[in-house]
């Protein structure tokens, strides 16, 4: 009868800690699902913009077929945006096509009557959703990167992480942040 409280008090420790063991691969897991989740929707939305971009290009190129090189650097900037995979890579083009766009809708001031016309106009505000979107998703994907980082890097949880096959993550930063601090102005 001695050797049964001894036992029990083992059985309980076991209990409990595997009990965390089980929530926190959890919750990791979910975290690391929120994460990707989240960059998925910054891939979805930087592809609806590159779908948006040849649209645009060809309204201001009717109109200033001259700005042969503001075109081409959209068209590169575009190319960038679709083969970015990591976090690192869509912060850099996010840069270039923040630039691209730039320059393109200094074109576009240029030509009054481009400012008028309609499809213009549409083109211009859902690339303007589009802008909001990205920043939005960025804000979401970064703050499961953060959740997901402090979860990892935590004690005891730093002890098993890593064994369990977890890893952080990069944050969605960009070198020039006050070239996306906002979508492209444009005025009219």
């Amino acid at each position: 009868m001695e050797w049964l409280i001894p036992l029990l008090i083992v059985v309980v420790l076991v209990v409990i800690v595997g009990i965390y063991f089980w929530a926190t691969y959890n919750s990791l897991v979910t975290l690391k699902v929120r994460v990707d989740e989240a960059w998925s929707d910054i891939t979805v939305q930087l592809k609806r913009r590159a779908d948006l971009i040849p649209n645009l290009i060809e309204t201001v190129k009717g109109y200033a077929a001259h700005e042969k090189a503001v075109f081409e650097n959209v068209a590169k900037a575009r190319a960038e945006s679709i083969s970015a995979t990591t976090p690192a890579d869509a912060a850099a083009a996010e840069n270039h096509m923040q630039s691209a766009l730039r320059s393109i809708f200094a074109v576009a001031e240029a030509y009054p009557q481009l400012q008028a016309s309609q499809n213009y106009l549409q083109l211009q505000a859902e690339l303007v959703d589009t802008e909001d979107k990205i920043q939005a998703s960025r804000r979401f994907y970064n703050g499961g990167v953060r959740e997901l980082n402090t979860k990892i890097q935590v004690f005891p949880n730093n002890l098993i992480a890593k064994n369990l096959g977890f890893t952080q993550r990069d944050f969605f930063e960009v070198t020039d942040s006050a070239a996306i601090a906002e979508p492209p102005r444009v005025q009219f």
